[in-house]
């Protein structure tokens, strides 16, 4: 019997009641091009009917699949990487589906670049029936160091894209349970190490957008953002940061919440931004 030779790569699924979606996310990975594949799923204390889909799927596919009482995200993360094997780690979400040649192209290209932590691509935004949504945005091919995720302000990694290198992960430690957005803490750990972050330009995922995405929740976003920012504070662009996070953040809630904005701009002056500044007023007392 002829050995597979090609690297390992751990597809990492922590799964939170999401059965309208899970096994379409699970099919997804089951059916890449790149059959080298450990799947491993852990489901955080479901309440609706994940853990028998995901039993039967298991039996099916023969994954390791294991339902936890609930522990949280960044817990479950950190438990499926003491599990992993893999050379590659591909943490996504159970409510995700995988472009079917995504694993092949991201091993290629890190087989390749061993300065790189992380590949990752595109995704395309899609509702809750799998519609695809009519506003979508491609970016283009970039390669980031920590000044271009850190000041500069290039957009990093789309999460449900990334590969990330094993070995990189564990230089740097893993995830912070009390900072609650991980994949921005985790580029700038890996960026601040010294790795590369390569995001190519191919479409790699459906990334489904609904009300419980945490990046709907700006108060939220905002504490962990600066959290997160935070250990970097001796960096000598880190006051522009964060009154840039400030500014950004209230120019998207200036309509949206204005408790939250008339809090915000109590921290920020003309003077910041004065196009952004005044653009947030403006929507703050429409």
């Amino acid at each position: 019997m002829e050995v597979d030779s090609s690297p390992l790569v751990t597809v990492l699924v922590p799964c939170y009641n999401h059965q309208a979606f899970v096994e379409k996310a699970i099919r997804s990975i089951v059916d890449q091009t790149y059959k080298n594949i450990e799947l491993i799923v852990l489901d955080d204390g479901s309440s609706d009917n994940c853990p028998q889909i995901l039993e039967e799927m298991s039996r099916k596919y023969g994954f390791y699949y294991e339902h936890q009482p609930n522990m949280g995200l960044i817990k479950t993360l950190n438990k499926g990487l003491s599990l992993a094997k893999g050379k590659y780690i591909c943490p996504f979400a159970s409510d995700d589906i995988m472009f079917l040649d995504r694993i092949e192209k991201q091993v290629a290209m890190l087989e390749s670049r061993p300065d790189a932590a992380v590949c990752a691509g595109n995704i395309i935004n899609i509702d809750d029936n799998g519609e695809i949504l009519a506003k979508q945005r491609i970016r283009p091919e970039r390669e980031l160091g920590f000044d271009e995720l850190f000041w500069q302000n290039i957009p990093g990694p789309a999460a449900p894209t990334a590969m990330i290198r094993r070995s990189a992960l564990d230089e740097v430690g893993d995830y912070d349970p009390d900072i609650r957005i991980e994949d921005m803490y985790m580029w700038l750990k890996l960026a601040n190490a010294g790795y590369k972050i390569v995001i190519l330009n191919d479409l790699f995922a459906y990334y489904r957008k609904h009300g419980s995405n945490t990046h709907s929740n700006y108060r939220f976003m905002l504490e962990n953002e600066m959290k997160i920012l935070s250990a970097y504070s001796g960096h000598p662009k880190y006051e522009l940061v964060k009154k840039r996070l400030l500014v950004s953040t209230f120019v998207k809630v200036a309509n949206r919440d204005k408790s939250f904005a008339r809090e915000l701009i109590k921290q920020l002056s003309i003077k910041d931004d004065p196009v952004k500044v005044l653009k947030g007023i403006f929507r703050m007392i429409a």
